[in-house]
C-alpha cells in the first residue's frame, strides 16, 4: 500500500511518501516559509523523488491538529482535494501524537507541546510504543498541564520547538521528573504520521467532504465575535 503523508500544522513542513512499511522519500523543513507557497512543490518533488505518480498512491494522511489555524487548514484543503479528485480514502492524525511518536522508546509520559499564547499551550500525554492516551489533546493553561503530569508521578518527556518557551517553568514545576527531547527529535515527520495512520480506519471516498480539522480551540477573531455578541444581548 502506497500512503502520501501532508504534515502542515505548525511552522515545520513535512511530507512524506511510504509503500509498504518502507520511506520511499520524505521531506522535513522548518524554513518558516508559508505553507500555502511551499506544501503543494514540495509534495511534487517528493513524488518526483519516489518515481511515483500521485494516482499511484492508495491513502493519504494528514495532520488534523491541533497547531496553526492556518497551516491546518492548508493541509487539509491539499488532502481533502486530492482525495477527493482522485478517489483515494483519507485519515486525520493528531499533529501532537505524530510528534509523540519521534520519542516513543522513551520510558515514561510524552508530553508534546504547542505554544497558545498567554501561557496557554496545545498539549496530550502519551505513553509507550504505542502511544497509549494518558491525557487527551487539548487547550490548557501550562499551569494545569503541568498540574495534571505531576499527580502522574513517572518521569516526562516534552518535546516540541515551543517547549523551550516554558523549560523554567517545567523545570520549577517538575524538578527531575522532567527530560527534554534533543533538538534533532524536536520536527514532526510525515513518515510517522503515515506509521500512525495505517492502524486508523480511513475515511471512504464519499465520507472525505465531512472531513475537518481539530482545533482544539476556536479562532481568535471567532472568540471575540461571540464576547461582543454576548455583550449586545446583555
Amino acid at each position: 500500500m502506497i500512503w502520501l503523508g501532508i504534515e502542515t500544522s505548525n511552522s515545520p513542513l513535512s511530507i512524506a511518501i511510504v509503500k509498504d512499511g518502507q520511506v520511499l522519500a520524505e521531506i522535513v523543513q522548518n524554513n518558516k516559509l508559508t505553507h500555502s507557497v511551499t506544501a503543494m512543490p514540495t509534495i511534487e518533488e517528493v513524488f518526483k523523488k519516489a518515481k511515483l505518480n500521485p494516482s499511484d498512491i492508495d491513502a493519504i494522511a494528514v495532520a488534523q491538529g491541533p497547531g496553526s489555524y492556518t497551516g491546518i487548514r492548508i493541509g487539509v484543503t491539499i488532502a481533502k482535494t486530492l482525495a477527493w479528485t482522485m478517489k483515494k480514502p483519507l485519515v486525520g492524525i493528531s499533529s501532537l501524537k505524530t510528534l509523540a511518536a519521534n520519542v516513543k522508546i522513551f520510558n515514561g509520559l510524552i508530553c508534546p507541546i504547542f505554544d497558545a499564547r498567554r501561557q496557554n499551550v496545545y498539549a496530550g500525554v502519551y505513553k509507550g510504543k504505542e502511544l497509549e492516551t494518558v491525557l487527551e489533546d487539548q487547550h490548557l493553561s501550562l499551569e494545569d498541564l503541568l498540574m495534571e503530569i505531576k499527580k502522574q508521578d513517572e518521569p516526562v518527556v516534552f518535546i516540541g520547538l515551543d517547549v523551550d518557551k516554558f523549560k523554567e517553568d517545567i523545570i520549577a514545576q517538575l524538578g527531575n521528573q522532567a527530560n527534554f527531547a534533543p533538538y534533532s527529535y524536536q520536527l514532526p515527520r510525515a513518515g510517522s504520521m503515515i506509521e500512525l495512520a495505517e492502524k486508523e480506519q480511513l475515511l471512504s471516498v464519499n465520507e472525505v467532504h465531512t472531513f475537518v480539522p481539530k482545533y482544539h480551540r476556536i479562532a481568535q477573531a471567532e472568540a471575540t465575535w461571540i464576547k461582543e455578541q454576548k455583550k449586545g444581548h446583555e
